[in-house]
């Protein structure tokens, strides 16, 4: 199983937040946000009543073959990890 992260934000910003956060995957620099939008991931957003282009958090669990086999909009940090965890025997059956 591989797993590994695109963001909109810049190689050097990525560094920092592997480093920070010890990450064991990579972070891949989608600066054009060319992936984010191929993937429904990036668009208009709103907060405080202000709009403005971004990124939604989003998974996407894609089998060897290249298949999406579940997505996961607008996660939540803080709980996402064990939602995964607990439908793996679900998204990697052989």
């Amino acid at each position: 199983m591989q797993s590994l992260g695109v963001s909109t934000d810049g190689a050097e910003s990525h560094a920092k937040f592997a480093a920070k956060y010890q990450l064991p995957f990579p972070l891949l620099c989608d600066s054009n946000a060319e992936v984010a939008t191929a993937y429904g991931c990036y668009g208009l957003k709103k907060f405080m009543g202000k709009e403005f282009m971004g990124i939604t958090r989003s998974t996407f669990a894609i089998d060897p073959d290249g298949r999406i086999e579940k997505v996961y909009r607008k996660v939540k940090p803080e709980t996402h990890a064990a939602e995964i965890l607990a439908d793996l025997p679900d998204l990697w059956r052989e």
